[in-house]
This record gives structure tokens, sequence and C-alpha cells, in this order.
């Protein structure tokens, strides 16, 4: 670790639950000039270590935790980690990056990464304080919801500066769609929660009284000051209305998924739209550690049926919460998020499952017998509540619908033509027939129908004005381009809505990398990023991943949509092909998406998996 003057602590926590011990293994500087860290140095782990016979119920499956060189620094939102697992939800490589106190803590005590691997006889809890782990006796939590976990962790830890991560009864239960909450924020897409359920961990809390090292502390402390000012100017929307302002947009350009991706406009948006949410249900802004931005919405409903409910709302939740079950009840959107954050489940795969129920139960192909007594309607805010519990505690169709849309369909393959989903994964809260480079993020991303991992093309195509969102010629490059800046990002440990502030571009030019590590990784972070993902591509392919696993659903290529301001657009099988194969082009990847030799050489790929 000669190479780096800060940033890394060189060490990786592992932890066995099966012989509850735990060692410390060195980090690999090379490993690091090639991957970063975070997303990059998880996914490598993952290849080395979890075989696709891996099922990821086994005891042999693990969940690795790991931090980038800027977790923990004094600069915006360095808060992010990074998960690798073998998905519940989808049976594949999972990779997931989450906020809260927990990896800036882990950083201060010393590791940059934590690899929890074995099963517990009995429900277990792990605590870390500097280099001391110790488990306790977790049986009696169990049943607990994920809030009153995370302060059972801190009572025990004796800290509440300490970063804690819990599961809720959904992964006690092994719903395949359930996420771990850390620090109020979560690890929500591919059913996480669900491997430690199966592990019986119902939590990890960890507090460090140690410093993260950079290189110049005297640079880093101005970059902290440029960046800080920039963001209050540049994301004060963002401090604002957080990500919900993004709901009335979305809407207006045709792209709002409604009523279970049946069309793109929904008609009483105003109900659920960003400013109703602050006149109406705003109570403060939450902030993740080191944030001047502050983008969560707390919000509370004051009156109602849904009088009492409180949760943070973004905008993924609220569209397919809202819209995507013809919901346009403000409060039933905070009541069914409050359920998903007790009982530990992914509001964007919920929302996704409830208005896939409540279209089979319209067309008569499910009743009140399958679905608990509940008239399961679209645009029905009690409804789309009481689907969730029933997900959450497996009962009903809620069973079925708790081993997700690969179970579902595995089940019912005759329900195909209603299930938005990839690789297993259902659709984020855009449809693509309204830009067509969004379609190519859900079927080319690492881990499903993902807009972060895929790639957030939202502001190239509708934003911009640089792209023709129809267009198909240009999107396999534009997609690749921003895959490959996301991958960097997740692996720097911080938030991508602050990477603006400090450069972390397509073109990145600013010596923020320097500062912290003093090494010169400024230039070739865009190439580290191609290199992550054609890392995570060769997992997929060693898992049996290829061209027909990155098509789209019948919906999304068969019917054009119906209303609002893209009605009578649509996008054929043969249209997403050739943006395909461009793609595929790009990447250096054969015709059925496989990455070539030459690429995998060129990428010294090869030197990492050797």
């Amino acid at each position: 670790m000669k190479e780096f003057k800060g940033a890394y602590m060189g060490k990786i926590l592992r932890v066995d639950l099966t012989k509850k011990a735990s060692r410390t293994e060195d980090l690999k500087g090379e490993d690091l000039k090639l991957l970063l860290g975070g997303r990059g140095l998880g996914a490598k782990i993952y290849y080395d270590e979890i075989g696709p016979d891996v099922d990821p119920f086994d005891e042999r499956n693990k969940v690795i935790f790991m931090t980038g060189p800027l977790t923990g620094v004094r600069l915006p939102s360095t808060t992010k980690f990074q998960l690798a697992t073998k998905s519940p939800e989808t049976g594949r490589y999972l990779c997931s990056n989450c906020g809260g106190d927990f990896g800036p803590q882990l950083k201060r005590a010393g590791y940059d990464g934590l690899i929890v691997e074995g099963s517990s006889d009995d429900w277990t809890s792990i605590i870390i304080k500097d280099g001391d782990v110790s488990f306790i006796d977790a049986s009696s939590w169990k049943g607990f919801n994920s809030d009153i976990t995370l302060q059972r962790l801190k009572d025990s830890i004796g800290d509440a500066r300490a970063g804690c991560m819990s599961i809720g009864p959904a992964a006690e239960r092994l719903v395949r769609i359930s996420f771990i909450n850390v620090d109020n924020r979560a690890f929500g897409r591919g059913g996480a929660g669900g491997v430690l359920g199966a592990k019986r961990l119902k939590g990890i809390a960890v507090k460090g009284s140690g410093r993260v090292p950079v290189a110049d502390p005297e640079r880093v402390n101005q970059i902290w000051k440029e960046a800080v000012k920039d963001l209050r100017t540049s994301r004060a929307n963002h401090t604002k209305y957080g990500t919900p302002q993004y709901i009335e947009a979305i809407n207006e350009f045709g792209c709002m998924p409604t009523r279970n991706f049946q069309t793109t406009f929904f008609e009483r948006i105003e109900g659920v739209d960003a400013h109703t949410m602050k006149k109406r249900y705003y109570v403060k802004n939450f902030h993740c550690f080191n944030c001047p931005v502050g983008c969560g919405m707390v919000c509370e409903v004051k009156e109602g049926p849904f009088a009492g409910a409180r949760a943070r709302t973004e905008y993924e939740t609220v569209a397919l919460l809202g819209p995507n079950c013809g919901v346009d009840d403000f409060g039933a959107i905070v009541a069914g998020n409050q359920l998903c954050d007790e009982m530990g489940i992914d509001t964007m795969s919920g929302g996704n499952l409830v208005g896939l129920t409540m279209e089979l139960f319209e067309r008569g192909l499910i009743t009140k017998e399958h679905t608990d007594g509940i008239e399961a309607k679209f645009g029905s805010g009690e409804a789309m509540v009481g689907l969730l519990r029933l997900i959450a505690e497996r009962r009903g169709i809620g069973d079925l619908l708790a081993e997700g849309a690969r179970g579902v369909m595995k089940k019912h393959p005759e329900w195909a033509p209603y299930i938005m989903a990839v690789k297993g994964l259902p659709y984020a809260a855009y449809d693509p027939r309204g830009f067509y480079g969004n379609a190519l993020t859900y079927g080319t991303s690492s881990r499903g129908a993902c807009h972060n991992v895929g790639g957030w093309t939202i502001r190239a195509e509708l934003q911009s004005g640089d792209y023709d969102r129809w267009a198909l010629e240009g999107k396999g490059k534009l997609v690749k381009q921003i895959q490959d800046n996301r991958a960097y990002v997740d692996s720097l440990g911080i938030c991508t809505v602050v990477r603006g502030s400090m450069d972390f571009r397509d073109h990145p030019a600013s010596d923020v990398m320097e500062a912290v590590t003093g090494y010169g990784f400024t230039p070739d972070l865009m190439n580290i990023g191609t290199r992550i993902y054609n890392l995570e591509r060769l997992i997929l392919s060693r898992e049996g991943v290829k061209r027909k696993d990155d098509q789209l659903p019948p919906r999304t290529v068969n019917e054009k949509v119906p209303s609002g301001p893209s009605k009578g657009k649509f996008l054929t099988r043969e249209m997403y092909n050739l943006m395909l194969d461009e793609y595929y082009e790009e990447r250096g990847w054969d015709s059925d998406g496989v990455p070539k030799e030459e690429t995998v050489k060129r990428l010294k790929l090869h030197t990492l998996l050797s």
C-alpha cells in the first residue's frame, strides 16, 4: 500500500458466522489501482469467491461490503459503500450502493471492507468496535421491524453515532425483495436482506475512533469549500424538493409508469407531485453523512385514513406506489413507504408487484380469494398498502409475490405479458417507450432493469436537447458512457447527486483523487469504470447470461402507448436489437453479449482474474 498516501485503511475484515470468528486480510495495491475499491473491488471478490452454482440462500453465499477511497473523507456526501452478493430476487450477481454512517464508521474502525460468510445456528448480530469484533444473541429480536432493530444495535454498541444495518420481518421470512436498512437508508434492490435472513444475521453495528487519512489535507479542505459552494446553487432543487422534483417532468414527457406500465401518462399527477408533497406532507430534510444537500424529504400524513404515517419519499417510490398503481393519494404512498421500511421490503419491486396484482385482478385472472379479501383495483391506496403487507407477511397471493417477478414468472408463465422485468428485476419508474436509450439501460444493466447501474439517460435524452429521445443510432455509445461513469463513481464512495461538484464526469479533470490518495487516478477513471462493467459482465456470462437475457418484456416491444404525450410510440424487438448491436460493438463484446478475449486483455482483466 506504499503507492497511496491516503484514503485506504489497507484491511478487510472477514466474519465467519458459522464459527463465530473473524480475521483481517491485507488489500492489494494493484487491485486498487485497477478497480479503485467499492463496486469494483466488490465485484472481484465476488468473482473469486461466489461461484455460479451457489444459491442465494445457501450458506456458501457471502455478503461483501466494500467502501471506496473517498468514503468517510471530509468531502460532500462521502457516505456511500457497496454491497455484492448473489441476489435472491434475480438468482444472479447483485451490486448495490447505500449511504448512511455505516461505511464511514467502518473506515474509521480501520477497514476498507467487510465480508460476511457462513450462517449462524441462532439469530445473532455483529458488533464492531475498532479492532474488536463480538457477537450478541439476537433471538429475542426476531420479528422486530428494521427501525427498532437499528435502535437495539445502537444500544448494544453503546454509541448513538454508530453506523448500523438491520433487516425486518420480511427478510426473516426470506422474502426475495427484502432490503437491508442502513441508518435509515437502504440496500434496496435485489433482495439482499433475504441473504442476511438466511444467515440468521439480524444486524451489524460499527463504531470507529480512527480517522481516514488524506495525502493533502489543505487541498482537501479547499475542495470541500468549493464543492459546498457549488452545491448550494447546482443542487438547490434537490434541497427544496428532493428526487420527487422529477415527478411532473417525467409525466409531462410521457414516460411515467401508469397502471402497471399500461400507459405512460398519469392524468391525476397533481395528487402526488412535489408541490403537493411540500405543501401538505413535508416535515424536514434528511441529510446523509457529510452531505450539504439533504435531498431526503421526510413526510408525514396529518389527516385522513393514513394519518400518522411517516416516511422519507423518493421519486422511484412515489412513481411506483403512486401512478403505477393508479394511486393519486400522496398520504397512501407515505403509508406504503413506511410499511415497506418497517417490514423491510424494496418499494420499487414492491410497487411493481402491486401494480401487476392490480392488473391481474382487473383482468379477472385472480380474485379476492387470492388477495385475502382485498379489492385489488387500480387507484385504491388502501389496496396498495394491503397488498404490500401481504407480500411482507407471505399471506395469500403475497406468498407468491414474495418470490419476486422471477418466481411469479416460473409459476405462471402465462402472466408474462403483464410482468415488467429484465433478468428478474422489475423496471424502475420510467417507461422506455418514452425514450429509447432507457430501454437499453434496462436491458444491459448488470443487475437487471435498473436506471442507476444501467445508466440514467434522463438528462441526456429528455433534458439536454442533445439527443432525439426516439432515435436509435448513438444510444449504444451513450448508454455505455453513462454506465462506465456510474461504475467508477460507485467505486469512489460518494453519492451521485454531488459528483458534479467535484468534477467526476465523463472527462474528469480535477485533482480530488490526487489530493486524497496521493496517486494519479484521475486520467484513468473512465477506463476503470469500463473495466468494472466488463468484470461484472464476465460474472454474468459465467452465470449463464447471454443476449437472450438482455431482451425486454413483451409489453415494451409489443404494445403502442395508448395515451398521453408519447401516444402511439412503440419500440419493436427489431428496433431494440439495432441499439443492442451498437452497444455490444462499443463494449467489445461478441454478438451474444460476451466480452471478447481482446477486450479482456486490453482492460487488463486477465491479470486480475488469473
